[in-house]
């Protein structure tokens, strides 16, 4: 007899929560016109009762209940019945058993709060939330959440240091930029000021900030300004890790409208590449972790902290940028085919993807029919 328990799931979470829990406790996003998404379109915001969210969690418990009946005493788990005991679900059931599954195999620590912004509940809905659901998993060591910079810079510290004892240890949020200029070419619908309040509240509150940069968004109209931007905002709020998502236009978004209507010139890759690299130079003593942890970022290997590894990142990044244009071409095509990770693989390149990668750089020989392919490479990944 299937298991009737199920519970809702978001579509999108951190690349580092991919094996938390996740807990839905809203649906959409509140500002959703962001000029560069188009993931909630079509999708009216929710906050969901407290209620409601319980429920959810009520039944993760009933699914842990059953997945924990193929676990020895030893704490050792019986992993072929746990994938027998799989097939008898189909939908909704597979994917939630199969989630917590996969959590409590990997020790049932960290959850992550979906979806685009679950800090517009109010701090006392989510405080009640955080702690029915940290007493429903004694075994829980982080959660973490998204919050809009817009919603953040509205809660005070003591709003946060509320939460934070309730459970919140983590918020990521997408500032994409500290340029109030590409911040209102994008549509973000938040300004430089409201992004430093917003960081600051939740540093002073004792949760961890994890803000998202996005080279390349303003485009060659605003490279500059993006970069210098973003600079000064991260040296205003000191998150405790800047991530890079590098930016890539796709079809259907305000921005490729943009490219399409010659109001938005595709960066190239240098140029991203500079944006990071002007950020990671202009950083002033802050103790924040630069982070690349997704596959469209053309140098993941750049990571380390702004103020003990700048050396060693921009040293990355200024070896990249010096070689032959022919030999950064044919990484760059490699990379978006994601059959290499870093600059050294070229030389393992297989027949196939070497002669994939020749006629790519043979083709579009034009500079920016280049950027445009490489585009919409990249774009498959987003």
């Amino acid at each position: 007899m299937k298991d009737q328990a199920t519970f809702r799931i978001g579509p999108i979470r951190p690349p580092s929560e991919a094996e938390s829990l996740l807990l839905q406790v809203t649906n959409g996003c509140t500002w959703n016109k962001c000029k560069f998404c188009q993931l909630y379109r079509g999708t009216k915001f929710k906050a969901y009762s407290a209620d409601s969210i319980r429920e959810d969690i009520d039944n993760m418990v009933i699914i842990a209940d059953r997945v924990r009946k193929f676990q020895a005493p030893d704490g050792s788990w019986d992993i072929a019945g746990l994938n027998r005991q799989l097939q008898i679900y189909d939908g909704d059931e597979l994917q939630c058993f199969y989630m917590i599954a996969n959590w409590l195999v990997g020790g049932g620590e960290n959850v992550f709060l979906q979806d685009g912004n679950t800090t517009a509940l109010s701090s006392g809905r989510l405080t009640d939330v955080l702690i029915y659901l940290k007493q429903a998993f004694p075994s829980i060591k982080r959660i973490t959440s998204y919050g809009r910079a817009e919603n953040l810079a509205k809660v005070s510290p003591e709003e946060f240091a509320e939460l934070k004892a309730a459970g919140l240890d983590r918020i990521h949020s997408g500032f994409e930029t500290g340029s109030d200029a590409v911040l209102k070419k994008i549509n973000k619908g938040v300004t430089a000021e409201q992004e430093i309040i917003a960081g600051r509240n939740v540093k002073a509150g004792g949760i961890e900030l994890s803000v998202y940069f996005m080279p390349g968004v303003g485009g060659k109209e605003l490279t500059v300004e993006n970069a210098l931007g973003t600079a000064e905002v991260i040296n205003a709020v000191n998150p405790d890790f800047f991530r890079v998502r590098t930016a890539f236009i796709k079809p259907g978004t305000g921005l490729y409208d943009d490219f399409l209507n010659g109001e938005l010139t595709l960066c190239s890759d240098d140029e991203k590449l500079i944006e990071i690299r002007t950020v990671i130079e202009k950083a002033d003593g802050i103790d924040t972790r630069l982070v690349s942890d997704h596959m469209i970022n053309l140098l993941q290997d750049v990571e380390g902290s702004l103020k003990h590894d700048k050396d060693k990142m921009l040293g990355m990044i200024d070896d990249y940028l010096a070689r032959p244009e022919e030999e950064k071409r044919r990484y760059q095509a490699a990379r978006r085919l994601a059959v290499v990770g870093r600059p050294e693989d070229m030389d393992r390149l297989s027949p196939y993807h070497k002669k994939t990668v020749d006629q790519l750089v043979a083709t579009y020989s034009d500079p920016y029919e280049w950027e445009i392919k490489m585009n919409e490479l990249a774009g498959r990944y987003i």
